[in-house]
Protein backbone atom coordinates (compact mmCIF):
# COMPACT_ATOMS: atom_id res chain seq x y z
CA UNK A 1 0.00 0.00 0.00
CA UNK A 2 1.31 3.43 -0.90
CA UNK A 3 0.01 6.54 0.85
CA UNK A 4 0.82 10.12 -0.08
CA UNK A 5 1.62 12.41 2.88
CA UNK A 6 1.91 16.17 3.19
CA UNK A 7 4.89 18.20 4.42
CA UNK A 8 8.48 17.03 4.07
CA UNK A 9 7.52 13.36 3.93
CA UNK A 10 7.24 12.18 0.35
CA UNK A 11 5.78 8.70 0.72
CA UNK A 12 5.16 5.84 3.10
CA UNK A 13 5.52 2.33 1.73
CA UNK A 14 4.11 -0.39 3.93
CA UNK A 15 4.96 -4.00 3.19
CA UNK A 16 4.49 -7.30 4.97
CA UNK A 17 7.81 -9.16 4.71
CA UNK A 18 6.84 -12.52 6.04
CA UNK A 19 6.62 -11.19 9.58
CA UNK A 20 5.92 -7.90 11.37
CA UNK A 21 4.55 -4.94 9.46
CA UNK A 22 7.44 -2.73 8.35
CA UNK A 23 7.05 0.97 7.56
CA UNK A 24 9.64 2.71 5.41
CA UNK A 25 9.77 6.46 4.85
CA UNK A 26 11.40 8.26 1.97
CA UNK A 27 11.90 11.85 3.00
CA UNK A 28 13.88 15.01 2.59
CA UNK A 29 14.68 17.61 5.23
CA UNK A 30 13.47 17.42 8.81
CA UNK A 31 10.66 15.09 9.85
CA UNK A 32 7.78 16.83 11.61
CA UNK A 33 4.94 15.63 13.80
CA UNK A 34 5.80 11.94 13.82
CA UNK A 35 5.42 8.93 16.05
CA UNK A 36 7.68 5.87 16.07
CA UNK A 37 6.98 2.59 17.83
CA UNK A 38 9.37 -0.10 18.99
CA UNK A 39 9.46 -2.95 21.45
CA UNK A 40 10.77 -1.70 24.79
CA UNK A 41 10.79 -5.02 26.64
CA UNK A 42 8.76 -7.88 28.06
CA UNK A 43 7.31 -7.82 31.58
CA UNK A 44 7.84 -10.53 34.16
CA UNK A 45 4.32 -11.69 33.22
CA UNK A 46 5.27 -12.05 29.56
CA UNK A 47 3.53 -8.90 28.26
CA UNK A 48 5.12 -6.96 25.41
CA UNK A 49 5.74 -3.32 26.31
CA UNK A 50 5.83 -0.79 23.48
CA UNK A 51 7.71 2.52 23.42
CA UNK A 52 6.12 5.35 21.44
CA UNK A 53 8.44 8.20 20.46
CA UNK A 54 6.68 11.47 19.62
CA UNK A 55 8.57 14.23 17.87
CA UNK A 56 8.06 17.70 16.42
CA UNK A 57 10.15 19.58 13.87
CA UNK A 58 11.96 21.60 16.55
CA UNK A 59 13.68 18.49 17.84
CA UNK A 60 11.50 18.00 20.92
CA UNK A 61 11.07 14.30 21.58
CA UNK A 62 8.90 12.40 24.05
CA UNK A 63 9.05 8.66 24.69
CA UNK A 64 5.95 7.08 26.23
CA UNK A 65 5.86 3.47 27.44
CA UNK A 66 2.71 1.39 27.25
CA UNK A 67 3.66 0.04 30.69
CA UNK A 68 2.18 2.51 33.18
CA UNK A 69 2.10 5.32 30.63
CA UNK A 70 5.64 6.10 31.81
CA UNK A 71 7.30 9.20 30.38
CA UNK A 72 10.66 7.59 29.72
CA UNK A 73 12.07 10.61 27.92
CA UNK A 74 11.25 14.29 27.36
CA UNK A 75 14.00 15.86 25.28
CA UNK A 76 13.97 19.65 24.84
CA UNK A 77 16.59 22.28 23.92
CA UNK A 78 18.57 24.39 26.38
CA UNK A 79 19.92 27.92 25.98
CA UNK A 80 22.74 26.63 23.75
CA UNK A 81 20.40 24.72 21.48
CA UNK A 82 21.58 21.39 22.87
CA UNK A 83 18.84 18.85 23.44
CA UNK A 84 18.69 16.86 26.65
CA UNK A 85 16.31 14.68 28.65
CA UNK A 86 14.54 16.62 31.43
CA UNK A 87 12.80 13.73 33.22
CA UNK A 88 14.18 11.06 35.54
CA UNK A 89 14.37 7.62 33.97
CA UNK A 90 15.26 4.14 35.21
CA UNK A 91 17.59 1.77 33.33
CA UNK A 92 15.08 -0.78 32.02
CA UNK A 93 11.64 -2.32 32.29
CA UNK A 94 12.60 -4.55 35.21
CA UNK A 95 13.61 -1.46 37.19
CA UNK A 96 10.22 0.14 36.49
CA UNK A 97 8.41 -3.03 37.53
CA UNK A 98 10.28 -2.99 40.82
CA UNK A 99 9.51 0.70 41.47
CA UNK A 100 5.84 1.56 40.94
CA UNK A 101 4.68 5.12 40.29
CA UNK A 102 8.04 6.26 38.90
CA UNK A 103 7.31 8.89 36.21
CA UNK A 104 4.07 7.03 35.47
CA UNK A 105 0.32 7.45 35.32
CA UNK A 106 -1.51 7.36 38.65
CA UNK A 107 -4.90 5.77 39.32
CA UNK A 108 -7.43 4.77 40.12
CA UNK A 109 -6.88 7.33 42.83
CA UNK A 110 -3.74 9.46 42.67
CA UNK A 111 -2.25 10.49 46.00
CA UNK A 112 -3.61 9.24 49.33
CA UNK A 113 -6.85 7.88 50.75
CA UNK A 114 -6.97 7.45 54.54
CA UNK A 115 -9.05 5.22 56.81
CA UNK A 116 -8.23 2.12 54.71
CA UNK A 117 -11.00 3.03 52.30
CA UNK A 118 -14.13 5.10 51.85
CA UNK A 119 -17.92 5.02 51.90
CA UNK A 120 -19.91 5.86 48.76
CA UNK A 121 -23.71 5.92 48.63
CA UNK A 122 -23.81 4.08 51.96
CA UNK A 123 -21.50 1.26 50.83
CA UNK A 124 -18.10 0.77 52.45
CA UNK A 125 -15.14 -0.04 50.17
CA UNK A 126 -11.95 -1.37 51.73
CA UNK A 127 -8.61 -0.61 50.11
CA UNK A 128 -5.29 -2.32 50.66
CA UNK A 129 -3.42 0.12 52.87
CA UNK A 130 -0.21 0.53 54.83
CA UNK A 131 0.10 0.18 58.61
CA UNK A 132 -1.25 3.73 59.00
CA UNK A 133 -4.40 2.92 57.02
CA UNK A 134 -3.32 4.90 53.97
CA UNK A 135 -3.75 3.72 50.38
CA UNK A 136 -1.46 5.53 47.93
CA UNK A 137 -1.79 6.02 44.15
CA UNK A 138 -4.36 3.26 43.68
CA UNK A 139 -2.44 0.61 45.59
CA UNK A 140 0.33 -1.80 44.67
CA UNK A 141 -1.40 -2.75 41.42
CA UNK A 142 -2.45 0.72 40.37
CA UNK A 143 -2.37 2.15 36.86
CA UNK A 144 1.41 2.53 37.01
CA UNK A 145 1.72 -1.28 36.94
CA UNK A 146 -0.68 -1.91 34.06
CA UNK A 147 0.24 -2.40 30.41
CA UNK A 148 -1.94 -0.06 28.33
CA UNK A 149 -2.88 -0.41 24.67
CA UNK A 150 -1.64 2.35 22.38
CA UNK A 151 -2.86 4.02 19.20
CA UNK A 152 -0.59 6.60 17.52
CA UNK A 153 -2.10 9.58 15.72
CA UNK A 154 -1.29 12.72 13.79
CA UNK A 155 -3.34 15.92 13.86
CA UNK A 156 -1.94 18.81 11.83
CA UNK A 157 1.50 19.68 13.23
CA UNK A 158 0.90 17.57 16.33
CA UNK A 159 1.73 13.92 16.95
CA UNK A 160 0.80 11.65 19.78
CA UNK A 161 -0.48 8.41 21.15
CA UNK A 162 -3.68 7.48 22.95
CA UNK A 163 -3.25 4.93 25.74
CA UNK A 164 -6.33 2.94 26.78
CA UNK A 165 -7.05 0.66 29.70
CA UNK A 166 -10.17 -0.97 31.16
CA UNK A 167 -10.08 -1.43 34.93
CA UNK A 168 -12.43 -4.18 36.07
CA UNK A 169 -15.07 -3.73 38.74
CA UNK A 170 -13.41 -4.29 42.11
CA UNK A 171 -9.84 -3.85 40.84
CA UNK A 172 -7.68 -2.68 43.77
CA UNK A 173 -10.91 -2.45 45.78
CA UNK A 174 -12.59 0.29 43.71
CA UNK A 175 -16.14 -0.15 42.42
CA UNK A 176 -17.20 0.01 38.79
CA UNK A 177 -15.78 -1.09 35.47
CA UNK A 178 -13.74 1.94 34.44
CA UNK A 179 -12.72 2.72 30.85
CA UNK A 180 -9.80 5.16 30.72
CA UNK A 181 -8.02 6.95 27.91
CA UNK A 182 -4.98 9.22 28.20
CA UNK A 183 -3.90 11.14 25.12
CA UNK A 184 -0.26 12.29 24.94
CA UNK A 185 0.33 15.03 22.34
CA UNK A 186 3.48 16.87 21.28
CA UNK A 187 2.76 20.19 19.56
CA UNK A 188 4.91 22.39 17.35
CA UNK A 189 5.37 24.93 20.17
CA UNK A 190 7.20 22.41 22.40
CA UNK A 191 4.14 21.61 24.47
CA UNK A 192 3.35 18.16 25.83
CA UNK A 193 -0.35 17.75 26.58
CA UNK A 194 -2.01 15.01 28.60
CA UNK A 195 -5.77 14.68 28.12
CA UNK A 196 -7.60 12.26 30.39
CA UNK A 197 -11.04 10.67 29.86
CA UNK A 198 -12.89 8.05 31.88
CA UNK A 199 -16.35 6.48 32.18
CA UNK A 200 -17.78 3.96 34.63
CA UNK A 201 -20.70 1.55 34.86
CA UNK A 202 -21.09 2.02 38.64
CA UNK A 203 -20.64 4.97 40.99
CA UNK A 204 -16.96 5.23 41.88
CA UNK A 205 -14.26 7.69 42.93
CA UNK A 206 -11.50 8.72 40.56
CA UNK A 207 -8.35 10.84 40.65
CA UNK A 208 -6.08 10.58 37.60
CA UNK A 209 -2.64 12.16 37.39
CA UNK A 210 0.95 11.64 36.28
CA UNK A 211 4.00 11.31 38.51
CA UNK A 212 6.69 12.39 36.03
CA UNK A 213 9.83 13.73 37.72
CA UNK A 214 11.37 16.81 36.09
CA UNK A 215 14.96 18.03 36.29
CA UNK A 216 15.55 20.90 33.87
CA UNK A 217 19.29 21.28 34.51
CA UNK A 218 20.66 17.74 34.43
CA UNK A 219 22.38 18.32 37.77
CA UNK A 220 22.18 15.93 40.72
CA UNK A 221 19.23 17.75 42.32
CA UNK A 222 16.67 20.44 41.57
CA UNK A 223 17.37 22.66 44.57
CA UNK A 224 18.69 25.43 42.32
CA UNK A 225 15.48 25.38 40.29
CA UNK A 226 13.16 28.32 40.81
CA UNK A 227 9.48 27.43 41.09
CA UNK A 228 6.22 29.33 41.17
CA UNK A 229 2.84 27.85 42.13
CA UNK A 230 -0.21 30.05 41.54
CA UNK A 231 -2.07 29.16 44.71
CA UNK A 232 -3.11 31.28 47.68
CA UNK A 233 -3.96 28.22 49.79
CA UNK A 234 -2.93 24.62 50.42
CA UNK A 235 -4.28 21.58 52.27
CA UNK A 236 -2.56 20.96 55.61
CA UNK A 237 -1.16 17.46 56.17
CA UNK A 238 -0.70 15.29 59.23
CA UNK A 239 2.18 12.94 60.07
CA UNK A 240 0.87 10.43 57.51
CA UNK A 241 1.01 13.15 54.82
CA UNK A 242 -2.77 12.97 54.59
CA UNK A 243 -4.85 16.18 54.55
CA UNK A 244 -6.34 17.12 57.89
CA UNK A 245 -9.32 18.67 56.10
CA UNK A 246 -8.14 22.20 56.82
CA UNK A 247 -7.31 24.56 53.97
CA UNK A 248 -4.81 27.24 55.02
CA UNK A 249 -3.29 30.35 53.41
CA UNK A 250 0.27 30.09 52.12
CA UNK A 251 0.99 33.72 53.04
CA UNK A 252 3.72 34.05 55.64
CA UNK A 253 4.87 30.42 55.30
CA UNK A 254 7.60 28.65 53.28
CA UNK A 255 4.79 27.25 51.14
CA UNK A 256 4.22 30.68 49.61
CA UNK A 257 5.50 30.08 46.08
CA UNK A 258 3.41 32.75 44.39
CA UNK A 259 6.64 34.32 43.15
CA UNK A 260 9.52 32.40 41.60
CA UNK A 261 11.46 30.93 44.53
CA UNK A 262 14.61 28.84 44.74
CA UNK A 263 13.50 25.41 45.98
CA UNK A 264 16.66 24.85 48.01
CA UNK A 265 15.80 27.86 50.15
CA UNK A 266 12.57 26.20 51.31
CA UNK A 267 12.87 22.40 51.38
CA UNK A 268 15.06 22.30 54.51
CA UNK A 269 12.86 24.70 56.48
CA UNK A 270 11.95 23.79 60.08
CA UNK A 271 8.42 24.99 59.47
CA UNK A 272 6.16 22.19 60.79
CA UNK A 273 4.38 21.50 57.50
CA UNK A 274 7.65 21.31 55.54
CA UNK A 275 9.18 19.12 58.25
CA UNK A 276 6.23 16.69 58.06
CA UNK A 277 6.82 16.26 54.34
CA UNK A 278 10.61 16.26 54.64
CA UNK A 279 10.38 18.92 51.94
CA UNK A 280 7.51 19.73 49.63
CA UNK A 281 4.86 17.00 49.50
CA UNK A 282 1.75 19.17 49.55
CA UNK A 283 -1.42 19.78 47.60
CA UNK A 284 -1.89 23.39 46.53
CA UNK A 285 -5.38 24.79 45.98
CA UNK A 286 -4.94 26.44 42.61
CA UNK A 287 -6.23 29.92 41.87
CA UNK A 288 -8.86 29.51 39.17
CA UNK A 289 -10.94 32.02 37.18
CA UNK A 290 -13.71 29.39 37.27
CA UNK A 291 -13.94 25.69 38.22
CA UNK A 292 -12.51 23.48 35.51
CA UNK A 293 -10.88 26.33 33.59
CA UNK A 294 -7.60 25.59 31.83
CA UNK A 295 -5.22 28.01 33.54
CA UNK A 296 -1.53 28.37 34.33
CA UNK A 297 -0.80 26.62 37.62
CA UNK A 298 2.99 26.60 37.94
CA UNK A 299 6.25 27.74 36.39
CA UNK A 300 9.74 26.28 36.84
CA UNK A 301 13.07 27.51 35.51
CA UNK A 302 16.72 26.49 35.60
CA UNK A 303 19.25 29.29 35.23
CA UNK A 304 21.92 26.67 34.56
CA UNK A 305 20.28 25.34 31.39
CA UNK A 306 18.02 28.27 30.58
CA UNK A 307 15.09 25.87 30.27
CA UNK A 308 11.67 26.98 31.49
CA UNK A 309 8.51 24.95 32.08
CA UNK A 310 4.99 26.36 32.32
CA UNK A 311 2.24 24.02 33.52
CA UNK A 312 -1.47 24.60 32.84
CA UNK A 313 -4.33 22.41 34.01
CA UNK A 314 -8.08 22.14 34.38
CA UNK A 315 -7.66 20.39 37.73
CA UNK A 316 -8.28 22.16 41.08
CA UNK A 317 -5.10 20.95 42.81
CA UNK A 318 -1.38 20.50 42.27
CA UNK A 319 0.83 18.22 44.36
CA UNK A 320 4.38 19.53 44.49
CA UNK A 321 6.78 16.78 45.49
CA UNK A 322 10.54 17.34 45.68
CA UNK A 323 11.58 13.67 45.61
CA UNK A 324 12.20 13.64 49.34
CA UNK A 325 12.34 9.85 49.64
CA UNK A 326 15.23 9.11 47.28
CA UNK A 327 18.52 8.17 48.95
CA UNK A 328 20.83 7.08 46.14
CA UNK A 329 19.86 3.39 46.23
CA UNK A 330 18.13 3.74 42.83
CA UNK A 331 20.16 4.48 39.72
CA UNK A 332 19.06 6.27 36.58
CA UNK A 333 19.48 5.16 32.98
CA UNK A 334 23.04 6.57 32.99
CA UNK A 335 23.98 4.54 36.08
CA UNK A 336 24.03 7.59 38.35
CA UNK A 337 22.50 7.43 41.85
CA UNK A 338 19.10 9.09 42.23
CA UNK A 339 19.55 11.21 45.35
CA UNK A 340 17.12 13.15 47.50
CA UNK A 341 15.79 16.07 45.51
CA UNK A 342 16.89 14.57 42.18
CA UNK A 343 13.66 15.67 40.56
CA UNK A 344 10.35 17.39 41.20
CA UNK A 345 6.86 16.08 40.49
CA UNK A 346 4.03 18.43 39.56
CA UNK A 347 0.95 16.22 39.91
CA UNK A 348 -2.24 17.88 38.69
CA UNK A 349 -5.14 16.39 40.61
CA UNK A 350 -8.19 16.60 42.78
CA UNK A 351 -7.34 16.85 46.46
CA UNK A 352 -5.94 13.87 48.37
CA UNK A 353 -8.42 11.90 50.50
CA UNK A 354 -11.40 13.68 48.95
CA UNK A 355 -13.63 10.59 49.37
CA UNK A 356 -13.27 11.07 53.16
CA UNK A 357 -13.34 14.88 53.12
CA UNK A 358 -16.83 16.19 52.33
CA UNK A 359 -15.63 19.81 52.13
CA UNK A 360 -13.20 19.02 49.30
CA UNK A 361 -14.31 19.04 45.63
CA UNK A 362 -16.02 15.75 44.81
CA UNK A 363 -14.17 12.97 43.00
CA UNK A 364 -17.30 10.85 42.46
CA UNK A 365 -17.92 9.62 38.91
CA UNK A 366 -21.30 8.11 38.05
CA UNK A 367 -22.65 6.13 35.10
CA UNK A 368 -23.58 8.41 32.20
CA UNK A 369 -20.90 10.95 33.17
CA UNK A 370 -17.49 11.36 31.57
CA UNK A 371 -14.47 12.51 33.51
CA UNK A 372 -12.22 14.84 31.53
CA UNK A 373 -9.12 16.79 32.44
CA UNK A 374 -6.20 18.40 30.63
CA UNK A 375 -2.63 19.15 31.68
CA UNK A 376 -0.14 20.95 29.47
CA UNK A 377 3.63 21.19 29.93
CA UNK A 378 5.04 23.99 27.77
CA UNK A 379 8.83 24.16 27.45
CA UNK A 380 10.70 27.33 26.55
CA UNK A 381 14.17 28.86 26.71
CA UNK A 382 14.94 32.02 28.67
CA UNK A 383 15.42 35.05 26.42
CA UNK A 384 13.80 33.49 23.35
CA UNK A 385 10.46 34.74 22.09
CA UNK A 386 9.91 31.60 20.03
CA UNK A 387 10.03 27.99 21.26
CA UNK A 388 13.56 26.60 21.36
CA UNK A 389 14.98 24.44 18.61
CA UNK A 390 17.62 21.74 18.77
CA UNK A 391 20.66 22.69 16.69
CA UNK A 392 21.58 19.13 15.79
CA UNK A 393 19.84 15.81 15.35
CA UNK A 394 20.16 13.67 18.48
CA UNK A 395 21.73 10.33 17.46
CA UNK A 396 19.54 8.59 20.04
CA UNK A 397 16.30 9.89 18.56
CA UNK A 398 14.71 6.45 18.29
CA UNK A 399 13.59 7.18 14.73
CA UNK A 400 14.99 4.29 12.77
CA UNK A 401 13.50 4.61 9.31
CA UNK A 402 12.02 1.09 9.31
CA UNK A 403 10.00 1.83 12.43
CA UNK A 404 8.16 5.02 11.41
CA UNK A 405 4.42 4.72 11.59
CA UNK A 406 1.75 5.84 9.19
CA UNK A 407 -0.62 7.69 11.49
CA UNK A 408 -4.36 8.10 11.50
CA UNK A 409 -6.45 11.01 12.75
CA UNK A 410 -6.66 11.37 16.52
CA UNK A 411 -8.60 8.26 17.63
CA UNK A 412 -9.72 9.84 20.91
CA UNK A 413 -11.91 12.45 19.19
Amino acid sequence: MRQRLTGNTVAVIVAALGGPLVCTVVARGVFAAETARELYGVTSQGERVEAYTLRNDRGMRVKVLSYGGILNEVVVPDKKGSCGNVVLTLPDLQAYEARSNFSSLLGRYANRIANSGFTLDGVRYELKSNASGVASHGGEQGFSSRNWSGQPFKAGKSAGVVLSYVSDDGESGFPGKLAVQVRYTVDDDNTLSLDYRATTDKPTVLNLSHHVYFNLSGEADVYDHRAQVLADRYTLIDARKVPTGEIAPVAGTPLDLRQLTRLGDRVKSKYPQIALGNGFDHNFVLNKPSPGALAVAARVESRVSGRMLELSTTQPGLQLYTANGFNGSLHNSKGQPIVQGAGMALETQHFPDSPNQPKFPSTVLRPGEEFRSTTRFRFAVAGLAEPGRCKTEDPHSGFRRSERLAMTADPSN
